[in-house]
């Protein structure tokens, strides 16, 4: 029984070896030439992904963008939307009021416009006895008044406003030379 246990232990051995020659034979070496062209294609492919990923990124960053962008003009115009049901409300109660209540009303709607600019990080550019900036100003007259200085800011006809440190509309000015 022994010997058929070697016997067979033999014959596995011998399969083994033989398949293992097998295995070897059939491999053959992979030349310089075909290692760099596997490694080019393993370039190009992760080039590829790069490629993509980076396309995808730009993808969901433009959509975050203007995500951002819609939710922050809903929100201003949500708080101006409190002014016009103001004007909507007051508009009803002119007729037969004294000037005095309209002009009453008209003040305290400037004054509710004037703190959603102020909620809304939009402030005035100062503009009458400063010195002219053309980054905020827009000068569109200018005179010989002796009370100002020389390029010096001596009437506002349109109030200009800046959202922190950017200019949204210039201030329409007259400048003393």
């Amino acid at each position: 029984m022994e010997n058929k246990e070697h016997t067979e232990e033999q014959i596995i051995e011998e399969t083994i070896e033989n398949e293992a020659e097998e295995t070897v034979e059939e491999v053959e070496p992979i030349s310089k030439e075909e290692e760099l062209e596997n490694e080019i294609l393993a370039l190009k492919d992760k080039m590829l992904r790069t490629v993509a990923e980076f396309e995808n990124f730009k993808k969901r960053t433009a959509k975050e963008k203007e995500e951002l962008f819609s939710m922050g003009i809903c929100t201003a115009i949500e708080k101006l939307l409190l002014i016009k049901d103001t004007l909507e409300r007051a508009i009803p109660t002119m007729e037969g009021a004294d000037a005095k209540a309209i002009a009453d009303g008209v003040v305290m709607i400037d004054k509710q416009f004037q703190d959603v600019l102020t909620e809304l990080n939009v402030t005035a550019i100062p503009a009458v006895g400063e010195k002219f900036d053309p980054e905020k100003h827009n000068a569109v007259m200018h005179d010989e008044n002796e009370e100002f200085d020389e390029n010096t800011i001596s009437e506002e006809f349109m109030k200009g406003y800046m959202y922190k440190e950017k200019v949204i509309r210039h201030s329409m000015v007259k400048v003393s030379n």
